[in-house]
């Protein structure tokens, strides 16, 4: 099977019947797969009772225990 070359790559105002059906339903699918994940996004989002943490970590210090081979 040869790669595709931009000469046989059809145009999408050219699409008739079932291929233009399915480039709607990819479409629509990723429009309802979007929308499902920001209503569960929301639904089950945490953030709300989450524990304010104050403490930064400014300096990690080094560990001598672990030997360099």
């Amino acid at each position: 099977m040869s790669e595709p070359r931009l000469e046989d790559i059809g145009d999408y105002n050219t699409l008739k019947g079932e291929k233009k059906r399915i480039v709607w339903a990819v479409i629509v699918a990723g429009l309802l797969l979007g929308v499902v994940y920001l209503i569960a996004y929301n639904l089950y989002d945490n953030t709300k009772d989450a524990i304010p943490v104050k403490d930064e970590i400014t300096v990690v210090p080094l560990s001598k225990s672990i030997p360099i081979r």
